[in-house]
């Protein structure tokens, strides 16, 4: 034998709505546990929608529990709306001054700074004086662009100025051996 389900199939994808209880066949019939738990349902959206005090709201719950039928389910329900209710519809679009601010665009020479800079450990630090030069030629743009990347152009300006100041002390060191060894 077959039941009467007391969902029936909403309008839109994933929402179900169910039927009123008074719609249900047999108000005598027994109360199943799924019964009682859509009547808890229902009674906490109406508490949350504010329906209802929590003294109330205490006693229809301990009720439901408590319910041998589904006409007394009904019962401790049928002020209630079966379902969530819709919110009113937002009457405009919403000012720009409320939307997130878009982020700023990223500077491009601070891009190739960085690249440079990750490049002198490949290359020996034969990127690192291009490193330098396009972390400061960026960190000028974005000041007066207002543009983003300022830790890009930092990596690039870092990691070049290691990589000029260890060709520095490389050719500094050749130049005291080269003095050292010929005097």
């Amino acid at each position: 034998m077959s039941y009467p389900s007391p969902w029936q199939p909403g309008q839109g994808p994933g929402w179900n709505q169910p039927r009123p209880w008074h719609e249900q066949a047999g108000q005598s019939m027994l109360a199943s546990t799924a019964d009682r738990e859509r009547a808890v349902d229902v009674l906490r959206a109406g508490f949350g929608e504010g329906r209802m005090q929590q003294p109330e709201f205490e006693k229809r719950v301990a009720r439901a529990y408590a319910a041998r039928t589904v006409g007394e389910l009904a019962l401790l329900v049928s002020d209630l709306p079966q379902g969530p209710v819709p919110l009113p519809a937002v009457s405009g679009p919403v000012p720009r001054t409320f939307l997130p601010a878009a982020p700023p665009k990223t500077n491009e020479k601070a891009v190739g700074a960085a690249i440079c800079g990750v490049l002198c450990l490949v290359t020996a630090g034969l990127s690192g004086l291009p490193a330098v030069i396009l972390g400061h030629a960026a960190r000028t743009e974005m000041r007066r662009t207002g543009e983003g990347g300022e830790g890009l152009a930092l990596t690039g300006l870092v990691l070049g100025w290691l990589s000029v100041a260890g060709w520095s002390l490389l050719l500094v060191l050749l130049f005291a051996a080269a003095v050292v060894s010929g005097g």
